[in-house]
């Protein structure tokens, strides 16, 4: 069975902005061996329906989206199930899960905690 990852931000519309989740995917695709996407909810592209599609397109059965947002506010909490309901509605045929906001997680808290700490 291949499994696909989508890394899901909020967007920019300073293409700079999307730096870090370009290198992060990178790193990650070096990692697992998922197929690595990124989505973002606006202003850039692909859409999470657009990365999804392109996976299941690729002959993904499995795919887990991981909000890389530091906090579950309403995108996470509101938006993204929504989307993630129609993505499974779509493409019935792959197993879609949805992880908490990246942020939440102690390791990435911990991570950011020691890197303020190390200046």
């Amino acid at each position: 069975m291949k499994s696909g990852l989508v890394l899901f931000a909020h967007g920019s519309r300073d293409r700079e902005w999307a730096r870090p989740f370009e290198q992060l995917a990178a790193t990650l695709s070096q990692k697992t061996s998922a197929q690595v996407k990124l989505a973002y909810l606006e202003l850039m592209q692909p859409s999470l329906e657009q990365a999804i599609a392109d996976l299941v397109g690729a002959g993904v059965s499995s795919i887990r989206v991981v909000p890389v947002f530091l906090g579950q506010g309403a995108h996470v909490k509101e938006d993204l199930p929504k989307l993630i309901a129609n993505a499974r509605q779509k493409h019935s045929g792959a197993t879609i899960s949805l992880d908490p906001a990246i942020g939440e997680q102690a390791i990435v808290v911990d991570a950011i905690a020691a890197a303020i700490a190390r200046k």
